[in-house]
């Protein structure tokens, strides 16, 4: 292990004392310089390896700058930590080192109490950046919630982006608000209790501004990616790759203060090392933690069921804390009546939902028919903290070919149950921005490119995309600034019903799920029976020491006739979605004995506890 790594960023522009040291990875040029743009000043670099480098006090911080590959090829950094004028522009000198601190006495929350709610940035707030986000700190703390997930900030092509077009990973947006903005944010959120969870990209780099093998083998064709060739993890120059997005990682945590990073598609991470670049990022982060004492987290998305990416390491795994557990959300879509086409034709219902709470995977060693294979592992050592299951997210709507929120799909009643159903979940739970009040707005694809034929291409990838839920409709355009438009949050309904009635429901659930036994993550107690023909589900939880409690879940149209397990004290009802304060049909029984009938209204959950 590198411990340089650990204490500081060793590439791009760092600021020491009155100095800028400044070093970049370019193995195969054969000359670099660096260019101040202001004075028009070019420094020769230094080659140190397969690096260059120079400390200098000509640069300082707020000045743009490039390197000059070779003496013909101009190039902004590719560790730059700003872009004032995208991603095509110079670059800008940052001293991250300079924000004041005012968290010292923040301690993360243990990831078993994390209740997630992932944002977009540019489409959260009017304003559409950092500041907008921190404006709405004290909502986040009266809707419950206690961890916010930022999707992807690093800079990419234009103002308009999901972020998963980043080509500057260090670099924050700067319409967001750069660095600084991003820094205040999390100092803000750690004064209010909230953590704060990034997502970031490291499976492949956006196809506008990428200039990274201007200057070395970051890529290679030893292996494919839906993007092209795969980043650099394990091939000829790979070190240095890796060193690249180690830094990176340990970046966000050490200067940025971050929590937990949400690491994409990580399936799509190819790495045949010896030691895995998850494994080893892991390991830094471990190290980091013990020198400062501040505990982070990393979650990551794969779409393999593939218990290896969870194992710790001393179990010969890559030590990730936590993943995101689509198949929850699939087989809960397809209960709620839900269309069973594209990759939805896999999940049958109530069936596969009954197994997502009680082995997280629905395929765990099972054949897949649309992968014509055996998928997964089981997951019975591993603890319920470790999946993350949602209702929607941003991929789960975004990629809906007119980004319909469930709120657009099914009824009030529904959009209640589905809630209910993740909220009493042995997993952590996580909303999507505007679920809380059903928010009818689309979340859309939107992107802000400048190059006609990747404009083009990105239309004709998403009429492919949707190929396989056979529909004549037109997807929106992306780069259509009204499509952008269309998917922000619209706020004023908070103070419209259903929407406000539907806001304090969520504020219930929540509450319920930080009060009640609820809040243990615990798998080991589950208990679930579901019934096809009549589209029920009993969920029954238990954790040492506390009452159990027993969640009655009707899918079907019509009022359904469940059985409280046998108890010698009544049942006391804790949460009733039908209930007329719900804007519900009709409340059940407030008490219940044990081992009799209630009858729980259509398309609604029903709690009861036997505390």
């Amino acid at each position: 292990m590198n411990e340089s790594l650990i204490s500081q960023r060793t590439l791009g522009v760092t600021f020491m004392n009155d100095s800028a040291v400044v070093r970049v990875w370019a193995p195969l040029a054969e000359a670099v310089s660096l260019r101040i743009c202001h004075q028009d000043l070019l420094i020769p670099l230094q080659h140190t390896g397969s690096y260059w480098q120079t400390t200098t006090s000509q640069l300082k911080p707020g000045d743009t700058y490039t390197f000059i590959l070779n003496n013909t090829t101009e190039r902004p950094d590719p560790a730059s930590l700003a872009q004032p004028e995208s991603v095509h522009g110079p670059s800008q000198a940052v001293d991250i080192a300079q924000f004041v601190w005012t968290d010292t006495a923040w301690n993360n929350l243990p990831l078993e109490s994390y209740l997630l709610y992932e944002l977009h940035t540019g489409t959260f707030t009017p304003e559409g950046t950092f500041a907008g986000i921190e404006a709405k700190l004290d909502y986040f703390v009266e809707l419950g919630i206690n961890a916010i997930e930022i999707m992807p900030v690093a800079q990419f092509p234009g103002t308009r982006n999901w972020g998963y077009d980043g080509v500057c990973p260090y670099a924050v947006q700067n319409s967001y608000g750069g660095a600084a903005g991003l820094q205040r944010l999390v100092d803000a959120c750690h004064r209010k209790g909230l953590a704060v969870v990034l997502d970031v990209v490291y499976n492949h780099m956006g196809p506008e501004g990428n200039y990274f093998a201007d200057y070395g083998p970051y890529f290679t064709n030893k292996h494919r990616t839906p993007w092209g060739d795969a980043l650099n993890f394990d091939d000829n120059y790979s070190d240095s790759v890796r060193r690249y997005f180690l830094e990176n990682v340990l970046m966000w945590f050490r200067d940025f203060h971050i929590d937990a990073l949400r690491l994409d598609a990580v399936h799509a991470i190819h790495d045949e090392s010896e030691l895995h670049i998850l494994r080893e990022i892991k390991q830094y982060v471990d190290q980091l933690m013990q020198e400062t004492g501040r505990q982070h987290y990393l979650i990551i998305e794969s779409d393999q069921n593939e218990t290896r990416f969870i194992q710790p390491i001393a179990s010969d795994g890559y030590g990730m804390d936590a993943q995101w557990n689509d198949e929850f959300h699939h087989a809960l879509r397809v209960t709620a009546g839900g269309e069973r086409s594209g990759y939805y034709a896999d999940y049958d219902g109530i069936r596969h939902l009954a197994k997502s709470y009680r082995d997280a995977y629905v395929y765990d060693g099972t054949y897949m028919p649309r992968r014509a294979k055996i998928v997964g592992k089981p997951t019975s050592t591993h603890p319920g903290q470790q999946f993350v299951v949602f209702s929607q997210n941003h991929d789960q709507i975004g990629n809906r070919m007119l980004g319909e929120r469930p709120s657009q799909l099914v009824s009030f009643s529904m959009q209640k149950l589905m809630a209910g159903a993740v909220m009493s979940s042995p997993y952590l739970p996580m909303l999507f921005m505007g679920e809380e009040w059903g928010e009818l707005n689309p979340f859309l694809y939107f992107v802000s490119h400048s190059d006609p034929g990747l404009i083009e291409a990105v239309r004709q990838g998403r009429k492919r995309e949707f190929a396989a839920f056979q529909t004549s409709l037109e997807a929106p355009d992306p780069q259509a600034a009204q499509t952008f438009e269309r998917s922000r949050l619209r706020w004023e309904r908070l103070t419209q019903e259903p929407h406000q009635t539907l806001f304090r429901y969520y504020q219930t659930l929540l509450a319920l799920r930080k009060k009640s036994p609820l809040r243990h993550p615990n798998r080991e107690s589950v208990a679930v029976v579901m019934d096809d023909a009549r589209q029920t589900l009993t969920l029954i939880r238990q954790h040492p020491n506390d009452a159990p409690i027993v969640c009655l879940m009707n899918f079907s149209s019509k009022p359904e006739s469940f059985r409280v397990p046998i108890s010698i004290k009544p049942w006391q009802k804790l949460l009733d979605s039908a209930d007329p304060q719900w804007l519900g049909q009709q409340a059940a029984p407030t008490e219940v004995a044990g081992d009799t009938p209630v009858i729980v209204q259509a398309e609604s959950i029903l709690i009861y506890t036997n505390g």
